[in-house]
């Protein structure tokens, strides 16, 4: 039976984590590009601040969490800080003190992705699905209500108030850490070590570093739809409300289609009905094809923007940003959660968040800003030949994860980690029960 206190807690956790994210990420380019007059390296070393901090922090803040203090303390002490430089980095107004400030919020910021993961697989583990689910409701209602805000004062869409508002959220944010069900530290070992050995398995290998280059190709969106929506003649004011068409179309794919393609509501299914060995063999084989199809999702986005001049077509395609974003990192996310144990939840997330925001987003922003440099003449963008780029990164990835990745079962995956941990997968199945039930049923 569910216990709906505890998903309520879960829910809010997960709803403004990504409230606060939302509020500056997709329209903060504007700011810079626009009355700051920054230029397009510099923007991309503001956007860079966040991937670098990902790098590290997140195997700090998921050490500390596995080993010495619970999550949600963790998570307050972080959204705290956040707060407070947020209101800082919204004063700023040349690039070394916006550099510094941002990079000094995203060090806080990011070590709290893996914790609240952790947080979830932890303690929900039957519906962890639908609390993701917030993730993108949240995304998508802060950038109508940015929108709102600046049609309802007459505000320009270049403001500092996006950052004044992620500031008040994560002000709430950590009060909502402080409403959550404890989770203590349980590793006995050292979990950055043990998670780091995941990596020894061929085919996890492979998942990470396709996540990664894969993954960094967000930063062309980030950096460049902004701008492009503009060009294409959509007022600045809008932008945020026509970019959350992805999230209200990653909200409702989240539920209605990320189950489906993981084999989930087979797995139901087959529990009912006593075959459960056939439906979690659908289920695993799931994860494959959930990432191709992601990946060919911002195949698409980036196609359509190369070759499509027509604004409406423009801001329909959005949606394929929502979709790429469920099928290949909140899938990424969940498959890291279906094979680590608990003892090291939060350092396995910090895994999969070190390659995709971390490292891969940092040679993403590295390499938009460097596009959007040499394909810049007169002050204006050549965006078909920089939209070429992710287009061509992310139909490879496609292609890896199609005729190279298998998926590991738990059998063969306990090979791979330290004794204490590996037996983790096969009597405690902590996250997902999917590890424990596939063991039974091959073996």
């Amino acid at each position: 039976m569910v216990n709906w206190m505890l998903y309520f807690r879960l829910s809010a956790l997960m709803f403004m984590e990504f409230a606060v994210w939302g509020a500056w990420m997709p329209v903060l380019a504007l700011r810079l590009l626009g009355p700051l007059k920054m230029t397009g390296k510099q923007t991309g070393w503001i956007y860079a601040t966040f991937p670098l901090a990902c790098i590290f922090a997140p195997l700090a803040s998921g050490y500390l969490a596995d080993k010495w203090f619970n999550a949600e303390w963790v998570l307050f002490a972080c959204h705290a800080g956040g707060a407070v430089l947020l209101f800082l980095i919204a004063r700023q107004t040349k690039f070394w003190g916006m550099f510094w400030t941002m990079l000094a919020y995203s060090v806080l910021y990011t070590a709290t992705l893996p914790l609240v993961n952790k947080m979830l697989f932890g303690q929900l583990p039957s519906a962890d699905t639908w609390v993701f689910l917030w993730a993108p409701v949240s995304w998508a209602l802060i950038g109508y209500f940015l929108t709102g805000f600046r049609q309802w004062f007459k505000l320009p869409g270049d403001g500092p108030d996006s950052l004044y508002l992620a500031a008040i959220l994560s002000i709430v944010m950590a009060v909502v850490c402080l409403w959550q069900e404890p989770l203590k530290p349980v590793s006995a070992g050292n979990p950055m070590i043990d998670a780091l050995a995941m990596l020894k398995n061929g085919n996890f290998l492979i998942f990470i570093l396709v996540q990664l280059a894969v993954s960094g190709m967000m930063q062309f969106y980030f950096l460049g739809t902004g701008q492009f929506l503009q060009d294409r003649g959509i007022s600045g004011k809008n932008v945020s409300a026509v970019m959350a068409l992805a999230q209200a179309v990653q909200a409702a794919a989240t539920i209605l289609l990320l189950g489906l393609l993981l084999g989930e509501w087979f797995l139901v299914l087959g529990v009912k009905t006593g075959n459960v060995g056939h439906y979690l063999y659908v289920g695993n084989a799931g994860y494959r094809w959930t990432f191709v199809l992601g990946a060919l999702c911002w195949s698409v986005l980036y196609a359509v923007y190369v070759m499509s001049k027509r604004t409406k077509s423009i801001v329909l395609i959005q949606a394929f940003h929502g979709l790429a974003y469920v099928f290949f990192m909140i899938g990424g996310q969940k498959f890291v959660g279906y094979l680590a144990p608990q003892a090291i939840g939060a350092s396995a997330q910090s895994l999969i968040f070190i390659a995709t925001n971390g490292i891969g987003v940092f040679l993403g922003t590295q390499l938009a800003g460097l596009a959007m440099e040499k394909n810049s003449v007169g002050g204006k963008f050549q965006w078909s030949k920089i939209w070429m780029v992710p287009l061509g990164i992310t139909f490879a990835g496609a292609l890896v994860f199609a005729l190279v990745f298998k998926v590991p079962s738990p059998a063969e995956f306990q090979k791979t980690l330290p004794s204490p941990q590996a037996e983790a997968i096969l009597v405690e199945g902590h996250s997902s029960p999917l590890p424990v039930c596939t063991t039974r049923v091959m073996n």
